[in-house]
């Protein structure tokens, strides 16, 4: 058997494998969202790649240390939180119906409420 050449074999990686499809840009995309998927791309596999439980877990850490702590340590942790949130919804959008879209725009409106509050000392 030969050895592959400048970097091709094919190393197993932990994790659970990336979901099958050709395509991991959205077609016909304007600069914007072609530069945020662009950029995305690293983030969401080093996500993909992590335990399942983990990102859910970190999210309701975050979101909860929001609640609890005061000032401006809870505003920051809800600002993380929906900074989150609203990216995956962008990356999200044009594969979404209205019904899917509502509880993401909803979701997002109240995690940026609960972080003005806070930074405004509620």
């Amino acid at each position: 058997m030969a050895s592959p050449e400048h970097g091709d074999e094919q190393r197993p990686v932990p994790g659970r494998p990336l979901p099958d499809g050709e395509a991991f840009y959205t077609p016909g995309a304007g600069r914007l969202r072609a530069t945020v998927e662009r950029r995305s791309a690293v983030p969401l596999v080093w996500l993909h790649r992590q335990p399942r439980w983990l990102p859910p877990l970190a999210l309701g850490a975050l979101f909860i240390a929001g609640l609890m702590a005061p000032g401006l340590v809870g505003a920051l942790c809800l600002l993380a939180v929906s900074v989150f949130f609203s990216w995956l919804a962008f990356l999200t959008w044009p594969t979404l119906d209205r019904q899917q879209r509502v509880p993401r725009v909803i979701m997002v409106v109240v995690v940026l409420v609960l972080t003005v509050a806070r930074f405004l000392g509620f």
